[in-house]
């Protein structure tokens, strides 16, 4: 009976990290049960935070002294290893460094899971990464160029490495012609986006393309889901959905775009994205090596489109056509409007993503995570 803790942003902070480990937490019950339950070790931005339990155990994400403290609490309890959701972000000090005060003082076995993994790592990221790849007894990563990455910049060994596909939802049970009435789609071709909004989403371009695709599509619609990013309201408000508004009304768009600001809970964003027709990650940005929002809507089944960035790209490797570079407005406007227009291609889009997105289900996933706890724990 092997009992895990989970270094994580969960809860309270409501982020892509969060929510991973959440689910592969709740999920990996089903491989581990255990009858203490598996603590989580959650980054205390604010002293206001209160533990939902006793398996919530808050860590200082600013003061430097807790991460060896938290260390020795973990060397004493029963826990027989650790899970570290791993981003530079999250944790304190320059990079995040201060996680490092915690893994060379922790005496359990260690997986790390690394949410951005760089190609060419420089200072002062390459360091931190460098230690964790050293301390750690197993690595996770959801790309398979991640697994390269790693082994070029760090020469670590394929043993200790495991590719594991992000986790997505199970498809809803609810037929899709009845969530499309419940959310007023009925009679429209719906696009979709969603995610915590800041610049870089690439969404803008898509408002461009979607000047074109009405003159095909008439009654299409563009649904971008979810509140700005906690980070980027800090330093700009709302400046970025300002902007994205000006842009609709000044293309006309704005009988075509809903935007639904708010955060949206698993359920209501696994109905949103199995009602939709087409989901697109337009993204700017080329290094980034995960990306929840696409991975579940591939394992929810859905056609998508996206700019090459590296996870696009190792996800959707047999489908390059599914890949559009960013900034070309022609090309997107000519490949959505196609899409849209063709309903049997639509729909053997589906069943090619419903078939890729079969074996990255939270059940298959998490058991991955269990055998690979096992492994550390011999």
């Amino acid at each position: 009976m092997i009992r895990v803790a989970f270094i994580s942003t969960y809860p309270p902070r409501r982020c892509g990290i969060g929510t991973y480990t959440y689910h592969l937490r709740q999920y990996l019950y089903q491989n581990l049960p255990h009858q203490n339950g598996h603590p989580v070790i959650t980054m205390m931005q604010t002293d206001d935070f209160v533990p939902h339990s006793n398996l919530h155990w808050p860590l200082a994400t600013h003061v430097r002294n807790s991460y060896p403290l938290m260390a020795d609490q973990l060397n004493r309890s029963d826990v027989d290893v650790v899970s570290l959701q791993h981003e530079f972000g999250i944790f304190g000090g320059d990079a995040g460094r201060y996680i490092l005060d915690l893994i060379e003082r922790l005496t359990k076995p260690l997986v790390t899971t690394f949410h951005t993994v760089f190609e060419s790592p420089q200072e002062p990221y390459r360091s931190i990464q460098q230690s964790l790849t050293h301390r750690s007894n197993g690595l996770v990563v959801m790309s398979h160029i991640g697994v390269k990455y790693l082994q070029e910049s760090f020469g670590v060994p394929t043993k200790k490495i495991f590719y594991i596909p992000h986790g997505t939802p199970l498809p809803p049970s609810e037929p899709r012609e009845s969530l499309r009435r419940q959310l007023g789609w009925e009679g429209h071709p719906v696009i979709m986006t969603f995610g915590l909004l800041s610049r870089g989403k690439g969404i803008e371009s898509v408002l461009a393309a979607l000047r074109r695709v009405i003159i095909q599509v008439p009654k299409v619609l563009y649904v971008i889901a979810g509140q700005t990013h906690p980070e980027v309201l800090k330093w700009e408000g709302e400046t970025y959905r300002q902007e994205l508004q000006q842009l609709i009304e000044q293309y006309g768009l704005s009988h075509h775009v809903v935007m639904l600001n708010r955060y949206l809970e698993d359920d209501d964003l696994v109905r949103l994205i199995a009602a939709c027709d087409l989901y697109v990650t337009p993204y700017s940005g080329m290094s980034q090596i995960t990306s929840g929002t696409l991975a579940y809507a591939v394992g929810l089944g859905k056609p998508v489109l996206s700019t090459p960035y590296v996870y696009a790209r190792d996800l959707l490797q047999d489908f390059n056509e599914l890949l559009i570079p960013y900034g070309n407005i022609e090309a997107w406007s000519i490949q959505i409007s196609k899409m849209l227009t063709d309903p049997s291609s639509l729909e053997n889009w589906a069943q090619k993503m419903t078939r890729l997105g079969e074996g990255m289900h939270w059940p298959k996933v998490a058991k991955m995570y269990a055998n690979i706890f096992n492994q550390v724990c011999v």
